[in-house]
């Protein structure tokens, strides 16, 4: 079997020494580098925007897989891919008209996704699942790194694969919060394509070796 897409957070990472950081995962294992941006607003937490990601774009040649927490995604859109976002996720709960912000989204070259907090049924997707290229399912409620993951979040995993078979779409299953190596093979076997993973990494002494880890757990892998 293939092995899964790893995304590390840096919002677990040392930001004093975030450059540092960046090259480290560039020299790891690690297929994506997960951005969580937050306003303040959609969630309660702020943490970082186009400027930092433009600044940190130099010390990686991995995708940059940003996750907008933020209300109004679609007035930043073209920001976020201009500053270096490879993929561009924005959360269900903060767009009006999904389907026109996903079309965005691809329009300006990035691939696209949508992500769904603990409350929302996955059900909500069956009508954008075709033009999708990544669900994410959030495993705690967004805005705070380091929370324990919600075990209801598995059969939510099982329904997604089913319903991305069933209309035939090529979407990776993203799966973030609270993973680490205790419950990554539970998480794959229930489906999952791609973990973000943040503390289990950042707070571990020999991060890559943690990465390297997740990453040779068996899974189904989707083409990065």
């Amino acid at each position: 079997m293939n092995s899964p897409i790893i995304a590390p957070s840096i919002l677990n990472s040392n930001w004093a020494q975030l450059g540092e950081s960046i090259s480290m995962l560039d020299q790891s294992d690690a297929d994506w580098i997960h951005l969580d941006v937050m306003d303040g607003s959609f969630v309660p937490n702020i943490s970082f925007g186009m400027p930092v990601i433009k600044a940190i774009r130099k010390y990686s040649q991995k995708t940059f897989d940003a996750h907008l927490m933020i209300v109004n995604p679609d007035k930043y859109i073209q920001e976020f891919r201009d500053a270096g976002s490879d993929r561009i996720t924005v959360h269900y709960e903060a767009c009006t008209h999904l389907h026109r912000v996903i079309e965005m989204i691809k329009a300006s070259g990035a691939k696209a996704g949508v992500a769904l907090n603990p409350h929302t049924p996955v059900d909500s997707l069956i009508d954008v699942l075709e033009i999708l290229d990544l669900v994410l399912i959030m495993s705690v409620n967004p805005g705070f790194g380091g929370q324990k993951f919600i075990y209801q979040s598995i059969p939510k995993i099982r329904k997604i694969k089913s319903l991305i078979r069933q209309e035939n779409s090529g979407a990776v299953i993203q799966v973030d919060g609270g993973i680490g190596l205790q419950n990554a093979e539970s998480i794959l076997s229930a489906g999952a394509d791609s973990l973000v993973v943040g503390s289990a990494i950042f707070s571990d002494p020999n991060p890559k070796e943690v990465i390297s880890k997740l990453k040779n757990i068996p899974g189904k892998q989707y083409t990065v």
